[in-house]
């Protein structure tokens, strides 16, 4: 299966413009071959959207989210946007459709709520792992934060998932000087496909946006600190990898790009030959264990 990622730069705010350049690029992706076109985490809106969320979110039965899934006929695409449900609660989503059609929204389970990060404030969770089919490959689309817990792709993997797939919006300065987002998502990515035996796909996203850090200027004593404002800079870094950790394709750094590369059923059968450390892996023990840890008897110092 040929796979294209669009590494894109969207307009903060700007829905229309936004999604006219997802549609084209889809058309593009379609027409270059590929089955399926991934985009970034908020890919419609930008990522600091603040207060004002809620202007550019999408119902299900929206007319921009028609002409979207319209778009895919003869392929299929992920792509970021602001969902809101029909009880009025809003979500940082990725919608997937299908050959025109859509199959569902993956929302983000893990919120992040420290630092630039405020979604806790203006996002409800996600409260499943989904995943879905094309031709014969399994699916599971991941969204930036979910991707720190390893759970959630256990859970994906336990489904007979082929391919995790995580959109993100990932900038240099989110959580300080001292921390390499950078490199961090490059092992995350190689993590997930040798353990788990699987292609691994991270889609970032460029472009500059201003935010609110958690730097502080120091006030007097007694006095709080003030927040400071400064500009993300989204690194972009693309990336495809195989069931081994190989780099299949990758996408320039701080610039608008596209890339192609092809999944293949085989080299996934061939890893599990070569490395079959998940035949024996039991999700009902799994199970069994956290029902201990969490509704069995405390042990330890304290109890």
């Amino acid at each position: 299966m040929r796979v294209a990622i669009f590494q894109t730069r969207p307009e903060l705010m700007n829905l229309e413009a936004n999604l006219e350049e997802v549609i084209e690029k889809i058309h593009r992706g379609r027409e270059g071959g590929a089955r399926l076109c991934l985009f970034p985490e908020l890919a419609l809106t930008g990522y600091f959207v603040g207060p004002r969320y809620h202007e550019v979110a999408l119902k299900i039965d929206s007319p921009q989210v028609r002409r979207l899934a319209e778009a895919t006929r003869g392929t299929a695409a992920v792509v970021g946007f602001i969902e809101e449900s029909p009880n009025m609660n809003f979500y940082n989503s990725a919608l997937v459709a299908v050959d025109g059609q859509v199959l569902f929204t993956c929302r983000k389970l893990n919120l992040p709520n420290y630092g630039v990060f405020e979604e806790g404030k203006i996002f409800s969770p996600g409260r499943q792992v989904p995943v879905f089919k094309i031709d014969e490959l399994t699916l599971a689309v991941f969204i930036c934060n979910d991707l720190w817990h390893p759970s959630l792709p256990y859970l994906a993997v336990s489904q007979e998932a082929d391919v995790l797939i995580g959109v993100i919006n990932s900038s240099e300065e989110a959580l300080g000087k001292e921390f390499s987002n950078i490199e961090s998502w490059e092992i995350i990515n190689k993590f997930y496909a040798r353990v788990f035996g699987v292609y691994g796909i991270m889609v970032n996203r460029v472009g500059v946006e201003t935010c609110s850090g958690s730097s502080h200027v120091p006030g007097q004593a007694g006095e709080p600190d003030k927040p400071q404002r400064f500009d993300c800079h989204f690194w972009g870094g693309s990336e495809m990898v195989d069931p081994f950790g190989r780099i299949i394709a990758k996408a320039a750094h701080y610039e608008n790009d596209q890339i192609f590369g092809y999944i293949e059923k085989n080299l996934l059968r061939r890893k599990k030959i070569a490395l079959p450390y998940l035949r024996e892996d039991d999700p009902f023990f799994t199970h069994r264990q956290l029902e201990n840890i969490l509704f069995g008897p405390k042990v330890g110092p304290g109890n």
